[in-house]
């Protein structure tokens, strides 16, 4: 039988090592100057995000109202928006708490949700179709806001901010709150309508 030990390296050989923190640093994104340095810094420029976020919804819901052929869903939305002009309001407060003058920062990810939600209404006829696609919009909207809320909730904690645990957690309530109802929207009515509408289209095509 052959023996499986291995020859000892010769004094002074180097092992070559693979460079691997070396490849790992070419992947890294380089920061900006103004990069957060700590959790604070990270969590005060995510309050700004979402102070942008809600601003803009204040203009992009009373699109979506107006668009909606379900009164049920109008009313929905309306009583959001005003919901959502309290949230304004309440972002406003814990910037004050955090003793700086409320700044926007451009939220990316609530732009393109707006951009597609108007997508939306472009590519549907007025009636439960493009009544489904508002709700579907919104809900992608309202689970942004919960995961953003719940994770700005759950820094101000670390961070030793319990009074503003406590207006963010309120917040992510009323979204949750908001959530829900649009899918008791949906499911009361809008989505079967919708659906009734595919088959109608269907039984024509094929009388044709």
């Amino acid at each position: 039988m052959k023996s499986t030990t291995k020859a000892p390296v010769a004094s002074g050989t180097a092992i070559k090592k693979a460079p691997a923190a070396k490849a790992a640093n070419k992947s890294m994104t380089k920061e900006k100057s103004t990069a957060a340095s700590g959790l604070r810094d990270f969590f005060e420029d995510a309050v700004k995000d979402i102070y942008w976020a809600e601003k803009a919804l204040t203009k992009a819901i009373p699109k979506m109202s107006k668009n909606a052929t379900s009164d049920e869903l109008a009313a929905a939305l309306d009583d959001h928006l005003s919901v959502t002009e309290e949230h304004v309001q309440r972002l406003e407060q814990v910037f004050e708490m955090l003793g700086q003058a409320p700044k926007a920062k451009k939220c990316e990810a609530m732009e393109g949700l707006i951009k597609e939600g108007d997508s939306i209404l472009e590519d549907t006829k007025p009636g439960p179709v493009r009544d489904a696609g508002i709700i579907a919009a919104c809900q992608k909207i309202e689970h942004y806001e919960i995961a953003t809320y719940g994770t700005l909730a759950t820094h101000a904690r670390i961070l030793g901010e319990d009074d503003i645990v406590a207006l963010l957690e309120q917040t992510l309530e009323e979204e949750k709150e908001a959530d829900h109802n649009l899918t008791q929207v949906a499911e009361n009515s809008i989505n079967f309508e919708a659906n009734n509408e595919d088959e109608g289209k269907n039984e024509e095509d094929e009388e044709e």
